[in-house]
């Protein structure tokens, strides 16, 4: 399968530029250059950058110069340090994965849209000179099915804005079920050779989410090790996630839950990128830090075992706080292993 070359290996900065509360001080205080040096240090090639409208534009619309200098020093420490980057419109005007920012329209606005279009053209414009070591991803987690469609029209004449300025530059366009790997196989044939297919992956949900507060049906204190039966699993989730809906009916129930998994889970993704010769990438995936250290570690290497045969490149969630933070001390007793797995 066609790689993503130099983004094989790379890491999350979640809550820096986005998901949060956009103050200066959390700009220049939550990750620094020293964060950068020692992210070159564990081995990896690049970081992915999520970063919110809110960061670069007012509520009318007008532009943010200060917003637009935080990606630039973003994009200047990776040329210091020899990494490549992601940049990754997390939130949109109308539009978030998370229903709790009370962003709505996207979808139905043509206006909203042309404010993304805009958007996109401002990026392209400053930043697609940087095209050798710079990748664009349009919009973070799409939720709901129903904008399919939408989404492929919406996202087909962005790319063309994008290419007015930045005709070489990498551009990752993900899916529905807040980048389902499901959801490739719907999304139209790249649109040229620049196009990454883009997933996120936390499965099993109730393993990588155990405990997650913002899962309304979670039960806080339910905990579980990794090494459960498929039967465990199921039983697990249908008590914890409402919206419960992997399928494990092709496992054995009395088996233990192994690398089979993902292999079944990204099997249909990577034969729709080998029909289209499109690299897969996952921008998302990782485990709560409510999970046993040693177990979360299990399933990285369950997990990044399987993209590696694959050919599949990806960035963890994520690198401090966000409750995943790979940095943070609870994944002291891991950390010099899970990097060199990532």
């Amino acid at each position: 399968m066609k790689k993503f070359e130099g983004y094989m290996h790379g890491i999350n900065l979640g809550g820096w530029l986005s998901q949060c509360d956009h103050t200066t001080d959390r700009y220049e205080n939550f990750i620094k250059k020293e964060d950068i040096a020692v992210i070159k240090g564990w081995g990896m090639d690049h970081i992915r950058v999520p970063v919110d409208y809110d960061l670069v534009e007012d509520s009318k619309g007008n532009y943010r110069e200060e917003g637009f200098s935080y990606i630039q020093r973003a994009i200047d420490w990776c040329g210091e340090y020899g990494l490549n980057m992601i940049l990754d419109l997390h939130k949109t005007f109308g539009f978030s994965f998370d229903v709790g920012e009370g962003e709505s329209g996207f979808f139905e606005n043509e206006a909203y849209q042309d404010r993304f279009y805009r958007l996109w053209e401002q990026f392209a414009e400053r930043f697609g000179k940087y095209a050798d070591r710079l990748s664009f991803e349009m919009l973070n987690e799409v939720t709901d099915k129903k904008y399919s469609d939408t989404w492929n029209r919406i996202s087909t004449e962005c790319i063309k804005r994008i290419r007015k300025y930045a005709p070489d530059i990498h551009i990752l366009l993900g899916g529905y079920y807040n980048n389902s790997i499901e959801a490739l196989k719907d999304l139209l044939p790249p649109y040229d050779d620049k196009i990454v297919y883009n997933f996120h992956c936390y499965e099993p949900l109730i393993f990588t989410h155990q405990g997650a507060y913002w899962i309304e049906s979670m039960d806080l204190d339910f905990r579980m090790g990794i090494d459960n039966t498929y039967r465990q699993y199921r039983d697990f989730a249908e008590k914890n996630i409402s919206s419960y809906v992997w399928d494990i009916s092709a496992f054995d129930p009395d088996a233990r839950f192994g690398r089979e998994f993902f292999e079944k889970l990204m099997a249909e993704a990577v034969a729709v990128a080998d029909e289209r010769n499109v690299p897969l990438y996952c921008g998302e995936f990782g485990v709560i830090q409510l999970a046993d250290p040693e177990d979360a570690l299990k399933w990285y290497e369950l997990i990044c075992g399987c993209m590696n045969d694959h050919g599949i490149g990806r960035a963890a969630w994520s690198y401090r706080e966000m409750d995943f933070g790979l940095a943070d001390a609870c994944m002291d007793s891991v950390r010099d292993r899970l990097v060199k797995i990532i």
